[in-house]
């Protein structure tokens, strides 16, 4: 099965479930989602393998129990590659991240002393600077309105350390190339590009000991 990209169907199947987000819609445009929406993306995945592992396509069901919109159905598809990366498509186009979007109490205690540390939160900042240069963005999420209990307000990183999950970011918004294996070489160049972060937070942080 080889990546060609997805059809304006893919995306026009998004569009229709967000208008109808029902299990009336989803059956009746079931197998349009298989062939144009989920077959290219395990192709894509397929493709990337060699390089950024194994992927996995996330369930398309939202879970309802704890939320006050009840509608079935994710409005995107999104898949993520076991060596770091996440691909995302909707009626908006083509997104993909990599980094790490919510950390544990252990790694984000890890995460704070290495931002603090002059030589490897150095690092850091140098390498967030080259990719920013690539037009990717770097993104901080669950940030704290002030510096973090043991860390000066005046600390020269304090953004970074405010940070509880540092990923990059990247949408592109429908093109003709997105019907092409074009796609696919921009999800290789982001990734490429987003690499470094990745191996920072991978030694730096690594994964949460309560995760074995």
């Amino acid at each position: 099965m080889t990546f060609r990209g997805w059809p304006s169907e893919a995306l026009e199947f998004f569009d229709g479930l967000e208008a109808d987000n029902s299990k009336t819609y989803w059956t009746a445009h079931l197998e349009l989602y298989e062939k144009q929406v989920r077959e290219p993306m395990l192709a894509l995945l397929a493709a990337l393998e060699p390089e950024f592992g194994p992927g996995k396509i996330f369930r398309p069901y939202r879970d309802v129990r704890f939320s006050a919109d009840k509608t079935p159905y994710k409005t995107h598809m999104g898949a993520w590659l076991s060596y770091g990366g996440y691909i995302q498509l909707s009626g908006d186009g083509l997104a993909a991240g990599s980094g790490m979007y919510q950390m544990a109490p252990d790694q984000l205690e890890r995460y704070r002393r290495a931002v603090a540390n002059d030589v490897v939160g150095a690092e850091l900042e140098r390498l967030i600077e080259s990719i920013a240069a690539q037009r990717i963005d770097v993104v901080g999420h669950g940030s704290l309105k002030t510096a973090p209990r043991g860390y000066p307000k005046d600390h020269p990183r304090i953004d970074l350390l405010r940070h509880k999950g540092l990923t990059t970011w990247k949408d592109w918004e429908p093109a003709a190339w997105l019907g092409t294996a074009a796609a696919q070489k921009r999800i290789v160049e982001f990734l490429r590009a987003s690499r470094p972060l990745r191996e920072w937070l991978d030694r730096n942080v690594g994964p949460s000991t309560a995760e074995r």
